[in-house]
């Protein structure tokens, strides 16, 4: 059984625009849009308390009245177990001020991250610790990814031993890390958007990207040596980990998914 970690879970609003998934649905945030009927901070806090019932939990959010209700988060107030801290207007601000509060080491997740389970976050924890990195980051491998859903990711980083996606889990084991989270400032998607790889990366990194020189734990030295901190990837098996709830794909992949195994719909 893994020590007990603190775990973020970022559930605010990226800008003052509202969420096309959100105001399709007549809410104000993200994440209280119901996946397969629950909403998905809810799937996301029943996760968390399955894996380490007695985890402290912070939740980055504007008003932490918009989930106040959701009876996984009732629950966790009542415990004295959850803490609402301001989300900001980007995730790095967001993860900074967070931890202020929480301090280190501790887990980030994100509240459309409907699709974890409690045997990744016991694995994150314990490798986390284990390893003594300032910084992991669960990442899966593409063939795992489409034998989770064929439509579950478009998009992937390629490298020299095969293309991989993030799964939005991370580890950060110490202040250091925050420097690396920098790379994230205007939001990631390196994928979808590769002239963000020069701003966070560094030009020689994005060269060896787009070859597929090396391999992901050889890019992820380089990204260290950069930021001169220890970050390393956690790859996993379970390729459903990186389908994350982004638009309304994505939205009806999980769905399936949750549905095929039979998951509560309340």
């Amino acid at each position: 059984m893994s020590e007990t970690p603190k775990i973020l879970v970022l559930a605010g609003r990226r800008s003052a625009t509202l969420d096309p998934m959100a105001e399709a649905r007549g809410v104000s945030h993200k994440c209280v849009v119901p996946v397969g009927g629950v909403p998905m901070i809810e799937r996301v806090l029943r996760v968390i308390d399955e894996a380490f019932p007695d985890a402290p939990v912070f939740v980055s959010i504007e008003d932490f009245d918009t989930i106040r209700d959701q009876p996984t988060a009732a629950k966790l107030a009542a415990a004295g177990r959850i803490t609402a801290v301001a989300a900001q207007h980007n995730i790095v601000d967001s993860v900074t001020d967070a931890s202020r509060t929480s301090g280190f080491p501790f887990i980030i997740t994100t509240a459309d991250n409907v699709l974890m389970t409690p045997d990744s976050l016991h694995r994150l924890a314990d490798e986390g610790r284990r390893s003594g990195a300032d910084a992991l980051v669960v990442v899966a491998e593409k063939q795992a990814i489409r034998a989770a859903h064929p439509d579950g990711q478009r998009r992937f980083y390629e490298f020299k031993d095969g293309g991989y996606s993030n799964c939005n889990m991370f580890w950060l084991g110490s202040p250091r890390a925050l420097g690396a989270a920098e790379a994230f400032r205007e939001g990631g998607q390196f994928a979808k958007k590769p002239e963000r790889i020069v701003k966070a990366f560094g030009i020689l990194n994005l060269i060896r990207f787009r070859m597929g020189r090396h391999s992901i734990a050889r890019m992820f030295e380089f990204i260290s040596r950069r930021f001169k901190v220890d970050i390393r990837p956690l790859i996993v098996e379970d390729g459903r980990l990186a389908i994350d709830v982004d638009n309304e794909r994505t939205h009806r992949v999980a769905e399936e998914i949750l549905a095929r195994e039979g998951a509560p719909s309340k």
